[in-house]
């Protein structure tokens, strides 16, 4: 919209209510000129404050598509002027950027003070920062988008976190960052803690310790176990829990027998033939 001008030679009567606009002031549109009664009644946009004409001669404010007196242009809570000042928008309402921080914007996890708009944010847990709030908390550098490391609510770089708390790989010696485990109170990555014999990895399985090296039971019965004088299978701990020793022979506790009858000798007298084992019955009937 054009400022109301005095009339020039060009422009003699009004455009729409063809009145002399001689010694009076108009306004053009589309190269039309209009006196000012006539433009108001026509253009002028009604105020989204007072419900009021904007006239001509006053300055119209507009922000998408809506408009307003100078006057009328205020933050709808404190009513401070919005003119040439900063001023966020929420649900069609304007705000100045002191009343929005107020009602809608983050607080800050760290310091608990208002994040305002336009300033940079973090977010991670479903908590927010400022940028300068989020930092390690043991050498206070900027985590940014770096990773990082959580313990007891406190946020760490990497290097930090690992210099404080991490635990050293048995096996490899570098730093244990999740997960691992445990053997003879030491710690161990997951893929380092593998049999001494086939280097099979062992988190989650079944293995011996020997020597304070763990074997899988596959290994362990191969090097170390004894031999069952019955089935010749490997006595272990992870089979039966029980076993006979006998004149350096050993039996599965399900296996120790008698070779003729087939009765268990377990806590039972017994007699030896030879490499046979016995009950008492068939040992004196032979």
């Amino acid at each position: 919209m054009e400022n109301p001008t005095r009339m020039t030679s060009n422009h003699t009567d009004c455009h729409y209510c063809l009145q002399s606009l001689r010694g009076r002031k108009y306004a053009l549109r589309e190269e039309n000129a209009y006196c000012v009664t006539c433009y108001d009644s026509l253009f002028a946009n009604p105020c989204e404050e007072c419900k009021k004409p904007i006239e001509c001669d006053s300055k119209d404010l507009a922000y998408k598509g809506r408009h307003w007196h100078e006057g009328c242009f205020k933050c709808a809570k404190c009513s401070c002027s919005l003119v040439e000042k900063p001023f966020a928008a929420k649900d069609e309402v304007l705000l100045c950027t002191e009343c929005y921080s107020d009602e809608y914007s983050s607080k800050c996890f760290h310091c608990q003070k208002t994040i305002m708009p336009g300033s940079r944010k973090m977010e991670f847990k479903g908590s927010s920062w400022h940028e300068s709030c989020f930092v390690c908390q043991y050498c206070r550098q900027p985590l940014g988008t770096k990773p990082l490391i959580t313990k007891d609510n406190e946020n760490y770089c990497v290097p930090c976190f690992e210099k404080q708390f991490a635990h050293h790989c048995y096996s490899c010696k570098k730093v244990i960052t999740s997960g691992g485990v445990t053997y003879h109170d030491q710690p161990w990555h997951k893929e380092c803690f593998v049999c001494a014999g086939c280097k099979t990895q062992l988190s989650g399985q079944r293995f011996i310790s020997k020597d304070e090296y763990p074997y899988c039971v596959d290994c362990f019965s191969k090097l170390y176990a004894k031999k069952c004088a019955a089935c010749k299978k490997p006595i272990t701990a992870l089979g039966c829990a029980k076993f006979i020793s006998f004149e350096e022979r050993q039996w599965h506790g399900e296996c120790f027998n008698c070779a003729k009858c087939s009765v268990s000798l377990v806590g039972q007298g017994f007699l030896t033939r030879q490499d046979d084992v016995l009950c008492h019955e068939c040992g004196s009937a032979s």
